[in-house]
């Protein structure tokens, strides 16, 4: 494995950290500012619509840069804002550190699973960037529980120090270890060839099927913590370990996500995604039972997660060799999928359908999502097939009109 891979992993974790950790801390923060819960609130929906916007407009700007560089300016940028966040005198102060952090997420994660996927051997694209994106299942595991028990026994205030010294060792493993050379370490063409991209039928349907997929799962996950403790009958004091459980679960589907993608990325999705679809019906049906409740988490966050790399591999795959915007595209279509997937939920739960209302929408969502996903691989499967028809038995591919949906 390239060491380079830990440093991408390592800032991974410290994003996936200051994106989620407040939510265990809102009560603190809101206290500390004299707001309200619900506008506390909005530091998690302002971070998460700053993700989709610098996953789109950074990444396109920095498209005409070496990818090493970009990453440390990322880094830097991510210091910056956790920095604001601990010395935020005020709620705005807050907001701003959080807006200036997300930015770098989107465009942090969508140049640095290509920068991963060129670090190994095409037959291991699919598995580095699972590795990179370990250190964002970790996050969630370990990372945001003992953020959060940090920051209610030394202030909220340490947890975001403590996220910036994350960060800047993240920095120093960029530096040192991530390759300043070789294969596609600088995007060619600029901005103009990786708008192209976006001429193919396939980059839009695999950000679609992100979008929903990833949205299905991710929406019955928001409200979990109610479905824990008024259906399931937990106690509050036990949600933190069921989350655990879910994070384990996370970091399992992701590794075995990537190394089935790399055999079969279509394959592996359709499956996933109907497999997930079938742990979420099962969940809902179940979820006044206490063991079934327990291996439904642990199943939810498997099969949720081992999604992510299938996702980013495919739309990186028919960007064709102008990646890196499609990529960073993709890391904005999960954030559009977490806002959708918590919207369609709180609709069920305030039209009085129930607590487990939320995994029945996510559960209709990740079947729409695999039905796009049904819909993009026959496609794909189309395309390879006309391609094989225009190969004649001396080898030479003939040129031909290219298919409406690439």
């Amino acid at each position: 494995m390239p060491v380079g891979l830990i440093a991408l992993a390592l800032g991974g974790f410290g994003i996936g950290l200051t994106e989620f950790v407040i939510m265990g801390l809102l009560p603190e923060v809101a206290a500390d500012f004299q707001v309200s819960e619900a506008t506390a609130g909005w530091l998690i929906s302002g971070y998460a619509l700053a993700v989709v916007v610098g996953a789109l407009l950074l990444t396109a700007a920095m498209t005409r840069f070496e990818r090493k560089p970009v990453l440390a300016v990322l880094m830097v940028l991510f210091i910056v804002g956790n920095l604001v966040s601990a010395l935020a005198p005020d709620y705005w102060s807050m907001m701003a550190g959080r807006i200036i952090a997300a930015l770098s997420h989107g465009a942090f994660f969508g140049i640095g699973t290509v920068v991963a996927a060129n670090m190994v051997a095409p037959t291991k694209k699919a598995g580095a960037i699972a590795i990179m994106f370990t250190g964002l299942t970790a996050a969630n595991v370990l990372g945001v529980p003992f953020g959060t028990m940090l920051g209610q026994a030394a202030g909220w205030r340490s947890t975001f120090w403590a996220i910036t010294g994350i960060g800047l060792l993240a920095l120093v493993g960029i530096l040192t270890l991530v390759p300043k050379t070789g294969s596609g370490d600088a995007a060619p063409g600029g901005l103009r060839s990786e708008l192209r991209a976006f001429r193919s039928g396939q980059v839009w349907l695999s950000i679609l099927v992100t979008v929903l997929g990833y949205g299905g799962m991710f929406g019955a996950f928001t409200y979990i913590a109610f479905t824990l403790t008024e259906v399931s009958g937990f106690s509050a004091g036990t949600v933190p370990w069921l989350l655990i459980l879910f994070g384990v679960g996370l970091f399992i589907g992701n590794t075995l996500g990537g190394k089935a993608a790399d055999k079969n990325v279509d394959r592996t999705l359709l499956a996933v995604l109907a497999g997930l679809v079938v742990v979420l019906v099962v969940f809902a049906l179940t979820a006044d039972s206490q063991p079934m409740t327990i291996a439904s988490m642990v199943l939810l966050g498997g099969f949720g997660f081992a999604t992510v790399p299938g996702l980013q591999m495919r739309v990186m795959k028919y960007a064709d060799n102008a990646p890196t915007l499609a990529s960073g595209a993709n890391i904005g279509a999960f954030n559009v999928g977490n806002a959708l997937g918590a919207w369609l939920g709180g609709i069920t739960i305030t039209a009085g359908l129930g607590y487990t209302s939320p995994i029945w929408a996510g559960a209709g969502t990740t079947l729409l999502g695999l039905a796009v996903m049904a819909l993009a691989a026959a496609g794909a499967k189309r395309i390879k097939t006309l391609k094989h028809a225009q190969v004649p038995a001396t080898g030479t591919e003939q040129t031909a009109p290219e298919p409406a949906v690439r």
